[in-house]
């Protein structure tokens, strides 16, 4: 757009999606002021346009963004602004002369709504493809009103652009028709030829747009309601739900739910850990702002300073930091389209209720009640609301019976600060190194610590053929292949059941000097390995049934911790290609304290599964298993001794999809991440990462099972 005539403005509407905002990125190098518009000033702002001699030849241009339906929210803003605006009687074209044009952002408005551009003229609406079928992605296009087309200038020319230019002058003739112009290169025709096969299929599945928004506000609105009376049994809502009305206008209302979950006592569950929880279930839910940080700054009331100090503390868009003392940087959204069913609609409810409602669950009636007198949207498409997807049968009185049993509260840990506790005093109880990241674990007795953890602990893992590590959550079967390390031999030995093995050697060193090396990444971090030859690569790709290999860390490559960084006394801290820390430890209490939970679940299962101790212990994988008298006594240490070994605790672990992986058959199931999200009140940490504390050039010690573990407790226990 020209913006040579001083004055211009570039205006748009706070919840807007990050790719508007980020048009001022360009306008501000050509001097074009920045004016941001919350939603309520477009209105109450708003004035009648006054003249004054000279002022109607005013031609200055100047644009105004807002979306015709909030990513966020849903919300619905009025198409009517469009004309409001390019009239000048909305606020902030009445306060600015000059030649309105408007930016109508349509991509998650036509996804599930009918737009007539014939009745809203928007000068330029980007819309996009992939939101309406769920295919080509990446794929959308912008929509320019004929009037509008010849205030776009161009400053670059690309490829299929040009009528005419010269390489010696600056002559330059651009193609008169105004997509031959902008559509530099070669277009993306062979995902464009599909669009005509969407249109297609939308029209033979649904009939038309209109009833697309028929059926998916529907499905929003009954969820809306179901979830807006969900309360724990102390009485407290399940859900803060973000929107400015009650689903009852489909003219106001996407088929966009916002929303946090709450615990018993009113505090935020964190969308991570959510996340997790509604992958075991099948269920897809988006999390974090949804690049539209101002919809989340308003509805979440996080304040411009909040962001910064969130910053700071190590939260940035995109990441798993859900929670910054105790308040959410993020919330958790689910959307329908039109290949939804209100068989979806009961699944997302029922995980709701089964893994984040203190129970009995109970219904707030007078809410229900109101929702339910509504009218309906038409009489083909409204749904009844009177039952709860559950196997539970509610009471007249609004509670559920639920066969879950109460929430169990973990007894505190009575420990002094020098370490002693009430009781007996914890014993390490089992030792376990995983050479191979992701592959099963190799139980000893006794271990040396090297520079970097347990001796070989995590030093070689499986990339595909990109470079890109493979861990069980895409690769179950990496449980199967058994390593043992064997130092007198100084060889890696890899093992399957029902195959021959396969061994490589210890230290890349005395193997021959022209192996490969190559760099891969492990949690961010770009690590330098060497590669463990075409032998074992074969050996792997025959089981896994994808090309494979095997590599390891360069012995003299330097990684160092950052998990726990600015604590205490943690000092800089070289890892192998472990995630977090050079240990994790869990507690056999702890391990029991869940087992007796998975095992009071009616649901869980295959039952017998969880009634061995070892295999639950082999699921969260951890380097040191201790048996402490009280569950989750870990959580509340900040130093413990091992024998004579010192190590400092760095932070909890927490847990994702992984210790879903049965690491005898590599089958999937949704405990024990279900029960540990239920009895930790919506956490999923378990275990504790430590570092250990050596003095310099002092000799490596060694861990044997049986050593005695002294714990020191933290002084805060709201350290971590």
């Amino acid at each position: 757009m020209s913006n040579k005539e001083p004055g211009s403005q570039f205006c748009y509407l706070t919840d807007n999606h990050t790719s508007v905002v980020g048009i001022r990125g360009a306008t501000a190098l050509q001097g074009v002021g920045t004016i941001s518009v919350s939603p309520r000033e477009v209105e109450t702002r708003a004035r009648k346009k006054t003249q004054t001699n000279g002022e109607e030849e005013c031609s200055t241009p100047h644009l105004f963004c807002y979306p015709a339906q909030s990513n966020f929210s849903g919300r619905k803003y009025s198409l009517s602004y469009v004309k409001g605006i390019q009239s000048q009687q909305l606020y902030p074209a009445c306060e600015h002369h000059g030649q309105w044009f408007v930016l109508l952002d349509a991509a998650c408005f036509v996804s599930c709504s009918p737009l007539d551009l014939s009745q809203y003229p928007a000068d330029f609406v980007p819309i996009s493809f992939y939101k309406m079928f769920g295919f080509p992605t990446g794929l959308g296009a912008l929509l320019v009103r004929n009037e509008a087309a010849e205030v776009l200038r161009k400053t670059y020319f690309g490829g299929g652009t040009a009528a005419a230019y010269l390489v010696e002058e600056n002559y330059f003739i651009p193609k008169p028709n105004l997509a031959s112009r902008f559509e530099d290169g070669t277009i993306s025709f062979l995902d464009i030829i599909s669009l005509h096969h969407g249109f297609e299929t939308l029209q033979k599945l649904t009939g038309s747009m209109t009833n697309i928004q028929l059926h998916t506000f529907g499905l929003a609105r009954y969820t809306y309601t179901v979830l807006s009376c969900l309360c724990h049994s102390n009485g407290k809502h399940v859900a803060q739900i973000y929107c400015d009305n009650d689903f009852q206008s489909i003219a106001e209302q996407g088929a966009i739910i916002n929303f946090s979950l709450l615990d018993c006592h009113g505090r935020t569950v964190g969308y991570s850990q959510v996340d997790k929880m509604a992958s075991l279930f099948n269920i897809h839910i988006r999390t974090g702002c949804f690049c539209n940080t101002g919809a989340c700054q308003h509805y979440l009331a996080i304040s411009n300073q909040n962001v910064k100090s969130n910053l700071h503390a190590g939260h940035i868009c995109g990441d798993n930091i859900d929670l910054v003392d105790g308040r959410p940087t993020g919330s958790l959204r689910v959307s329908f389209g039109y290949m939804s069913s209100f068989e979806d609609c009961q699944n997302f409810l029922r995980f709701v209720v089964n893994c984040f409602v203190d129970k009995p669950l109970i219904l707030d009636q007078t809410k229900l009640a109101k929702l339910n007198s509504a009218a309906p949207i038409e009489p083909s498409s409204s749904f009844h609301l009177t039952s709860i997807p559950s196997d539970q049968q509610r009471h007249a009185n609004g509670q559920i019976n639920s066969p879950s049993p109460d929430r169990m509260a973990v007894s505190e840990v009575t420990m002094s600060k020098d370490g002693k506790k009430d009781g007996s005093s914890c014993t390490l109880t089992n030792l376990f190194i995983f050479p191979v990241k992701s592959c099963a674990s190799f139980e000893v007795t006794e271990w040396p610590l090297g520079p970097q953890g347990l001796l070989y602990d995590r030093l070689w893992m499986v990339v595909n053929e990109n470079g890109v590590c493979l861990s069980q959550k895409r690769e179950p079967k990496l449980c199967l292949i058994q390593p043992v390390v064997c130092l007198a031999a100084n060889t890696l030995k890899l093992q399957i059941s029902g195959s021959e093995a396969i061994t490589v050697p210890l230290d890349p060193s005395l193997e021959k000097s022209d192996l490969r090396t190559s760099q891969s990444k492990v949690c961010g971090d770009r690590v330098q390995t060497v590669d463990c030859g075409e032998e074992v690569s074969a050996w792997l790709s025959e089981f896994l049934g994808k090309p494979c290999r095997l590599i390891r860390q360069r012995p003299e490559f330097l990684r160092d911790m950052k998990f726990g960084q600015g604590k205490g006394d943690c000092c800089p801290t070289p890892l192998s290609l472990v995630n977090e820390a050079q240990f994790l430890l869990i507690n056999r209490a702890s391990v029991c304290f869940l087992q007796e939970a998975i095992a009071n679940r009616h649901d869980s299962d295959n039952e017998e599964t969880w009634r061995d101790t070892e295999q639950l212990v082999q699921r969260f994988r951890a380097n040191l298993v201790i048996s402490a008298q009280e569950p989750f006594a870990e959580d509340n240490w900040s130093h413990l001794t091992i024998g004579n070994t010192q190590f400092q605790v760095i932070g909890k672990c927490g847990r994702c999809q992984m210790i879903g992986v049965d690491q005898k058959t590599a089958t999937r199931t949704q405990e024990p991440l279900r029960s540990l999200s239920e009895c930790r009140s919506g956490k999923v940490t378990f275990g504790v990462y430590l570092a250990h504390q050596s003095a310099r050039n002092s000799t490596h010690p060694v861990l044997s099972i049986g050593s005695h573990v002294i714990p020191k407790i933290s002084d805060s226990t709201d350290k971590f």
